[in-house]
Parts: C-alpha cells; sequence; structure tokens
C-alpha cells in the first residue's frame, strides 16, 4: 500500500477518530470520515500493545495491510473517505484468511466496499 494511501498524522488520527462514524464486530472497529475533496482513500490502522509484543502486532498490520491493498486491487473500496481500522484482542490469533473475512464484514457494516 501507497505512503499517500496511510493517516500519518497525529492530527489527522484524532479527527477521524472524533468526527467520524464508528462501526465494530468482534475483531475490528473502523471510523470512517467522509472528505469530498481527496482523490483516494487513506487509512490508518492501529493495533495496541494489548495485543502483544511487537512482532505479532506488526504480523496484525501487516494482514490487515495485505487484506486493504486486496480489497483496493478489486476496486471494491469507495474512495474520498478516510478510515482507521484498530484491532481488537481477537485479531493477534486469527489467520490471513480470517482477518480478510472479518475486513471484509466490518467495512460492509461501515459502507466502505461497493456492493455489487
Amino acid at each position: 500500500m501507497k505512503k499517500a494511501y496511510r493517516v500519518k498524522k497525529e492530527a489527522d488520527f484524532q479527527k477521524v477518530f472524533h468526527k467520524g462514524k464508528s462501526v465494530a464486530n468482534r475483531q475490528f472497529v473502523v471510523y470512517v470520515l467522509e472528505k469530498p475533496d481527496q482523490a483516494h482513500f487513506r487509512v490508518g490502522i492501529s493495533v495496541s500493545k494489548k495485543l502483544g509484543h511487537a512482532p505479532t502486532r506488526n504480523a496484525v498490520k501487516r494482514k490487515i495491510r495485505q487484506a486493504l491493498t486486496e480489497f483496493d486491487q478489486e476496486s471494491l473500496l469507495k474512495q474520498e473517505r478516510d478510515f482507521l481500522v484498530i484491532a481488537r484482542n481477537p485479531a493477534a490469533s486469527m489467520s490471513y484468511v480470517e482477518v480478510k473475512k472479518s475486513l471484509s464484514h466490518v467495512l460492509k457494516l461501515a459502507k466502505m466496499i461497493i456492493s455489487e
């Protein structure tokens, strides 16, 4: 995923967190903020230290990033939005296929995935 597609600044994180709408399932919480003037979506990923040591947290982030990259390549994600993905505890023990399925579910609830 390109760096231009990431929410990096603390101020941007806080704006999405406070002004965006949230949707959750057991594994993930997603905050979405519409940005009509933006050309493409941007995503921020947050994994708490409660999930485990750094290698565990990094593995969860890699799985989330890969799933989002695949959704983007299939042109499923709506553009012109910023969104945050916050991993909950069960995400640490999930396989990539489970992460992708759960992420797909919560993004559908958040209306981030284009319905066919």
